[in-house]
């Protein structure tokens, strides 16, 4: 079989599923956003959607669960949804396990959390005490602290963590599951300069590498992160010479297509990059690639939602059509596919000439092919 990739359509909200070529299952975050006393909202029933497909594999389980951060339109519903190992309420037969859970540092280290980011970070911080499904990525200094305070050592779980510029252990182009993650952030230098935990800027970001036949296909997982951030990967991955590190076919677009994660101004109709952007965007990219927008449709110019500070923000789509159109590219959004009256999950599809978008389509429920392979011959 061939990965895939799944966008869930969940409004500013994020949950992407890869299944990979040996059956593996991830999951990159879970926000549960549907309002089911609104017989309006056009987001999906994502416990739904996920369960049924686990039926249909015949499993109750991901290999992994990712969260890239612990704000609430990544991980909303979690603590309906998954099983815990820290506390018996959260445990029950309907529960979906996690074999792995995967945390930035901050999840650990972050005090005052509510809800289900303080049950996500409460299972992450009893899974790292016993050693065992866990892995971290970053080693601030605090992390270290953490550790002596309940009586380990940073050498002792050391094999837990991933520091940025590494691959995570037990995923190789050459292994079954055909798949490689390199990860860009966080930086933990970065946590150790600044008091206060920043979501957004220490989230997990990633650069996925499939391996197809004899082709490679790159997808870039941005999370939350603003300009500033992608400056320090792009001049970090330059200063390492890894830019082959920042090659894409399949960016998903930062922080649910803010003017923020291209530039400091939105501008008044399409947001001007700073140099790394523009080079990470325009240079990185590949022919007929797929940007997709894990985000609500884009505002219409002049009305109440174009006045909104929150994303999306039109500017930022303008300026990410415009690199797509340079390259045969895609720019998408997750509310719209396969229409924005009836939004569906979308898949891409890895295969030996690329990636491959298909859809759902709204009349008739079954998968066309939008796109033909993102790179031919």
């Amino acid at each position: 079989m061939t990965a895939t990739l799944t966008f869930h359509p969940l409004g500013n909200a994020d949950c992407t599923r890869f299944d990979l070529a040996d059956g593996k299952k991830l999951l990159i975050d879970y926000a549960d956003m549907k309002n089911r006393d609104d017989p309006w909202d056009r987001r999906i029933d994502l416990p739904a959607e996920l369960k049924a497909d686990l039926r249909a594999a015949k499993r109750n389980d991901y290999n992994v669960v990712c969260y890239t951060h612990l704000d609430d339109d990544h991980c909303r519903g979690s603590s309906e949804f998954f099983w815990f190992d820290h506390a018996a309420k959260y445990q029950s037969n309907d529960r979906v396990k996690i074999q792995e859970l995967w945390v930035p540092a901050a999840a650990i280290l972050e005090d005052g959390l509510d809800d289900c980011a303080r049950v996500i970070r409460q299972e992450a911080r009893h899974r790292l005490k016993k050693g065992l499904g866990i892995r971290v990525f970053s080693r601030p200094a605090k992390l270290k602290a953490w550790l002596e305070a309940n009586g380990l050592t940073l050498e002792s779980r050391a094999h837990l963590i991933t520091d940025a510029g590494q691959f995570v252990p037990g995923f190789s182009l050459f292994g079954t599951e055909r798949v490689q993650f390199f990860i860009h952030s966080p930086f933990g230098w970065r946590q150790n300069d600044n008091e206060v935990v920043d979501r957004n800027q220490d989230s997990v970001v990633f650069q996925a590498t499939f391996l197809e036949g004899s082709r490679q296909t790159h997808a870039l997982f941005m999370s939350d992160i603003d300009h500033e951030s992608i400056e320090q990967i792009v001049k970090t991955s330059k200063r390492h010479k890894n830019e082959d590190r920042l090659l894409w076919d399949i960016f998903k677009v930062p922080h649910h297509c803010s003017y923020t994660a291209i530039g400091p101004e939105k501008g008044v109709d399409e947001t001007k990059p700073t140099d790394e952007v523009k080079w990470l965007c325009e240079t990185q990219g590949q022919e007929r690639h797929t940007m997709m927008s894990t985000s609500k449709s884009m505002p219409i110019k002049g009305s109440d939602e174009d006045k909104d500070v929150q994303p999306p923000h039109r500017q930022a789509s303008a300026y990410y059509k415009r690199v797509a159109n340079a390259k045969d590219g895609q720019f998408k959004v997750t509310m719209d596919l396969p229409s924005a009256h009836k939004p569906k999950p979308t898949k891409i599809e890895i295969t030996d000439r690329g990636a491959r978008l298909l859809t759902v389509s709204a009349t008739v429920g079954t998968a066309s092919i939008v796109s033909t392979p993102a790179r031919a011959g």
